[in-house]
């Protein structure tokens, strides 16, 4: 069984990360979307609720599966048989950084290969940190992430608009 592992914070998971799974599912037997803690990020949501977000947006995916990870990358992608890292790239600035990482997990286990996936051209202008922006001044995200995503971040910012010129 060839399992891929989709690593990242995905605070929170957006279209464009779900598009990326969509179509790894093609390629592996079962992906495992691996959510890290990553506090330097400072996250909207916790991990506990990162988790349960992409449990509701993958729900019905059989090949799919989502847990939490902590440590190096390729320990985590070796204990649980991965074979691949699914890594998105939506522009060249994701090059140079994913680029490094690949290099340095490379050398850390050759075994475990990466494997590079750009996102459909509907989603990839999507990120996290757009999505989060657009919502703290009151925008609304309802065409960049699923339905229960787009609530808790409602949730999250308050339903406060603000009209272009407002003061906060």
């Amino acid at each position: 069984m060839k399992r891929g592992i989709y690593p990242g914070t995905f605070d929170p998971i957006t279209f464009g990360h779900l598009d990326l799974v969509k179509r790894s599912v093609r390629i592996f037997d079962e992906v495992v979307i691996a959510v890290a803690p990553n506090p330097r990020k400072q996250p909207l949501f916790d991990l506990e609720e990162r988790i349960a977000l992409i449990r509701d947006s993958v729900e019905g995916m059989k090949q799919v599966s989502v847990e939490p990870f902590e440590g190096l990358l390729v320990d985590y992608a070796r204990e649980r048989g991965g074979v691949a890292l699914i890594r998105g790239l939506r522009a060249v600035s994701d090059y140079e950084y994913e680029l490094q990482m690949t290099l340095m997990n490379r050398r850390l286990d050759r075994t475990i290969e990466t494997v590079f996936m750009m996102p459909s051209e509907e989603y990839s202008f999507i990120s996290s940190t757009i999505v989060k922006e657009v919502a703290s001044f009151g925008g609304s995200v309802k065409s960049l992430v699923p339905p229960a995503v787009a609530a808790a971040i409602k949730k999250k910012f308050g339903a406060v608009k603000r009209t272009p010129g407002q003061k906060s």
